[in-house]
């Protein structure tokens, strides 16, 4: 159905009148009957009783009767379609589905969320928590608008922007006597129990990746399922661990752990990402927040 001639339709009905409808949509009278025509044509259905007595203003045939009522439905459907928009657009309502690793969203991103929710009430937000590879997974089925990940995403329809350098640290328990006078050598990291995140950690594809450039192959591996966990068994004297800068800053703080320096350290940095599904536009609610992640890296 042309929903065009079907406006047209409900101009005539609702003004009642062939000449009023015309000047409601600024066109001629002759173009708003050829219009009507045009519509019944195409249904194949009378709608307008043309012998009606003028005063009676526009009698409509029973298709037509029946066809007002649904044309109110559409357009009011349509009315309320175009409200929903616009709020959407004013972020006034709408959804976000937010993914992160776990050190991201333990510690970069809730002053950002915090700062979404008390400006956009009326948008849903959600955030999903998960390791680098299961997040990764996420966007690429739809289930995420969009990440902020540790490690590498290989997959062609995801888009992987740097979002920012976070700072590692090698640590060990305070009262560990490696390193306690001098840099750690190789050897001695090696005899030490290595505690590592799990496969698809970002944190473990760093940590893997700094072992395998200093040459250091662990005697013994031991694997913890979030970088919180890890920190405090290296605090109480399992053995040692890279961990983001910002995961043991309060134990350094409260001399709970020691931060290792490696021979020729000049410090140790890995990218965080954003990941986002390519050729995807965003959304009003999606552009609003990466904006105000982006704000402090831009600064």
């Amino acid at each position: 159905m042309n929903l065009h001639l079907l406006r047209v339709f409900m101009a005539v009905v609702e003004h009642q009148g062939f000449s009023r409808a015309a000047e409601a949509l600024h066109v001629s009278q002759p173009a708003v009957s050829k219009a009507v025509r045009e519509l019944e044509r195409q249904l194949g259905l009378p709608l307008v009783e043309r012998g009606a007595a003028r005063s009676r203003g526009v009698v409509l045939t029973d298709h037509g009767q029946s066809l007002h009522q649904h044309a109110r439905a559409i357009f009011a459907m349509e009315r309320a379609a175009i409200a929903d928009v616009r709020d959407r657009v004013g972020l006034r309502k709408g959804s976000l589905r937010v993914g992160a690793s776990t050190t991201v969203a333990g510690y970069w991103l809730p002053p950002h969320v915090a700062t979404f929710v008390q400006r956009h009430p009326g948008v849903d937000f959600e955030l999903q928590v998960g390791n680098t590879a299961g997040i990764g997974h996420a966007i690429a089925e739809g289930r995420i608008d969009v990440a902020f990940v540790e490690g590498v995403v290989d997959d062609p329809g995801i888009v992987a922007t740097a979002w920012r350098d976070e700072p590692l640290q090698l640590v060990v328990a305070a009262d560990a006597t490696l390193g306690a006078h001098r840099r750690a050598s190789v050897a001695e990291l090696a005899r030490q129990p290595w505690m590592l995140r799990e496969a698809g950690s970002g944190t473990r594809q760093v940590a893997q990746r700094v072992l395998r450039s200093r040459g250091i192959k662990p005697a013994r591996v031991i694997e913890l399922g979030s970088n919180e966990a890890i920190a405090r068994a290296v605090a109480a004297g399992a053995g040692v661990a890279l961990l983001p800068e910002i995961v043991v800053r309060d134990l350094v703080a409260m001399q709970r752990v020691r931060i290792l320096r490696l021979a020729g350290d000049a410090g140790i940095l890995r990218p965080l990402y954003r990941l986002e599904l390519a050729n995807r536009p965003r959304a009003p609610a999606l552009q609003a927040f990466v904006d105000l992640v982006d704000a402090p890296a831009r600064g």
